[in-house]
C-alpha cells in the first residue's frame, strides 16, 4: 500500500505491507520503492516491510538543495521516528546500501541485522581512461569560460558546450541541477570508513556479474565489516535480488531466522 509522510514540512512516500518485526527495504539510486516490491511480498509474512521513496525519486519530491550521504542518512531516521520505529532490519540495494552502512555506523541502536546487495559506497579503483577523461572535461570546461575562443571553436565545428551536455550517463543527463549536484557528492562520498565501526550483523549478497558495484565492494566489506558475511549469486548482476528473487529472499530468512 502507498503511503505518506510528513518529514520537516515535506511529503515522504513509502510503501508498507506484512506482520511482524519492522524492515526497512532500500532501493538503489534512479529507482524508487516499486524496485524493492518483490522482496517485500516474499517475506511480508515474517516482517512488516517498509519501502521508502528516498528524496528526489518515486513520491518523495527531491531535497531543497544538494545533499549528501549523510543528509540522506539523517531522512531516513527522521522517516524512522514519524513512523514510529525504533529499530529495524535492513535489506539495501545499491545507494541504499550506502545509506544503511552510515545509518548503521552513527546509530547502531535502530539497525537489527542488514542486508547489503550490490552495495555502493566504496571509492572504485580509477584507470589510466577516467583520469584522461577528467581532465578532458576539465579543460573543456576552462575553454568554455572563454567566450571568445568558445565562439571560434563553434564557428570551426567544435562545439564544447553540446559536448558537455552529452557528458554522462543518460541517467545523470537526465537529473535536475540539483540533483545533479547531489549525485556528485553522494558518489564522492567515501564510506569505507565507516566499516570497521558497523556492529550489525551484515549479510552481503552479490551477483557474480556485478558491473555496477563490482564482486570485489562485497570483499572488501565482508573482510572490514566486524560481523559479516558474503554470499556471491553466480551469473547475477546489479540487480541480483530481483534476477534470482526466489533463492535471495531464502538466504535472507535463514540469516534472519538464525540467533541475533
Amino acid at each position: 500500500m502507498k503511503n505518506v509522510t510528513q518529514i520537516n514540512g515535506q511529503t515522504a512516500g513509502y510503501e508498507t505491507c506484512g506482520q511482524g518485526d519492522p524492515a526497512l527495504l532500500l532501493h538503489g539510486w534512479g529507482c524508487e520503492s516499486a524496485l524493492m516490491r518483490p522482496v517485500a511480498q516474499q517475506l511480508c509474512d515474517v516482517r512488516t516491510c517498509y519501502l521508502p521513496d528516498f528524496p528526489g525519486f518515486g513520491e518523495t519530491p527531491e531535497p531543497a538543495a544538494p545533499w549528501s550521504v549523510t543528509e540522506y542518512m539523517a531522512w531516513l531516521v527522521a522517516l524512522m521516528d514519524a513512523l514510529g520505529i525504533q529499530k529495524a532490519d535492513i535489506i539495501a540495494h545499491s545507494f541504499g546500501a550506502r545509506v544503511a552502512l552510515l545509518l548503521a555506523k552513527e546509530h547502531p541502536q535502530r539497525v537489527g541485522k542488514m542486508v547489503i546487495t550490490g552495495g555502493a559506497g566504496l571509492i572504485p579503483r580509477r584507470t589510466v581512461r577516467y583520469y584522461w577523461r577528467v581532465w578532458l572535461y576539465k579543460l573543456g570546461k576552462r575553454l568554455r569560460a572563454l567566450s571568445w575562443l568558445n565562439a571560434l571553436l563553434k564557428r570551426l565545428g567544435l562545439d564544447l558546450d553540446q559536448k558537455a551536455a552529452a557528458a554522462g550517463s543518460d541517467d545523470y543527463r537526465a537529473l535536475s541541477a540539483n540533483m545533479k549536484k547531489t549525485f556528485v557528492r553522494v558518489v564522492n562520498q567515501d564510506l569505507r570508513g565507516c566499516l570497521a565501526q558497523i556492529r550489525a550483523s551484515t549479510l552481503l549478497i552479490w551477483g557474480e556479474k556485478d558491473d555496477s558495484t563490482p564482486l570485489y565492494f562485497g570483499q572488501v566489506m565482508s573482510r572490514e565489516i566486524p560481523d559479516a558475511g558474503l554470499v556471491v549469486l553466480e551469473g547475477a548482476g546489479h540487480f541480483a535480488y530481483l534476477e534470482q528473487l526466489e533463492r535471495f529472499c531464502r538466504i535472507v530468512r535463514t540469516f534472519w531466522e538464525g540467533n541475533p
